[in-house]
């Protein structure tokens, strides 16, 4: 069920609440529907996998660990347990940095080069169609406004 037809049946009442507070708790509410329908998607790996190995994407060289946890604004100790799963599912390796022995290098591997080939078109078509009726003027106005209140969590 989703807010508006929650607050529509008269099930809850927001009352007085402020739009920053509703704003963080529709937040907080998107973010757990989209990971059980994100965690539905894939058969072989969860969204949080998932979103690891779209982090490690990012970067321009292999990341250790407390790099991809910078990425993924997450703590060392739950990237490292996506990690783990993903390497025993054999999408990632983890690598001993040529230059610092003592630092470990996040590498994907063909398995998983694969399956983010395999997946494309379809998580482009699920990724579209979250979006649809929604203008870009409005989805970067959203991006802009996040990227503001991370900006503001930080001072």
């Amino acid at each position: 069920m989703d807010y508006n037809s929650m607050y529509q049946d008269n099930k809850v009442d927001f009352g007085q609440m402020p739009p920053g507070a509703f704003l963080i708790g529709l937040l907080s509410a998107f973010e757990n529907r989209f990971q059980n329908v994100a965690d539905s998607f894939f058969e072989e790996i969860t969204w949080k996998q998932f979103f690891a190995i779209i982090c490690i994407n990012l970067c321009k060289e292999s990341p250790t660990i407390n790099e991809l946890a910078g990425v993924m604004a997450s703590s060392h100790q739950n990237v490292k347990q996506i990690l783990i799963k993903l390497e025993k599912k054999g999408f990632v390796e983890m690598k001993i940095d040529e230059k610092d022995r003592r630092k470990q290098r996040v590498v994907t591997t063909k398995k998983c080069e694969d399956f983010c080939k395999r997946n494309a078109k379809e998580s482009e078509i699920q990724i579209n169609q979250m979006y649809e009726g929604i203008s870009e003027e409005q989805l970067m106005a959203t991006i802009q406004t996040i990227i503001q209140m991370e900006r503001n969590l930080k001072k």
